[in-house]
């Protein structure tokens, strides 16, 4: 299972082009985020990723989740995305 960290400088329809290739390879990914910038990046990502995918007739399921994380000696709360193709 891949992980994929978001931030606010993130192009999101590089994003979503690269979650589009691993969720076609492994059905399934994981986008991690931390902070409001990085999160809007994150899911205008999932959406355009939804767009490429939805022709084909699949569809995302999409599972949010906190997940605790060390940055820099210190513990941040990240959101955490789980994205499998369906």
């Amino acid at each position: 299972m891949e992980l994929l960290k978001v931030s606010s400088k993130s192009n999101p329809n590089n994003v979503a082009g690269a979650i589009t290739n691993i969720l076609k390879r492994d059905n399934i990914v994981v986008l991690q985020s931390i902070g409001a910038g990085a999160i809007n990046q994150l899911v205008k990502a999932i959406i355009i990723s939804r767009g490429f995918i939805i022709p084909s007739g699949r569809d995302l399921k999409i599972v949010p989740s906190f997940n605790e994380v060390n940055v820099n000696n210190l513990t941040r709360t990240a959101i955490k995305f789980t994205l499998t193709l369906i």
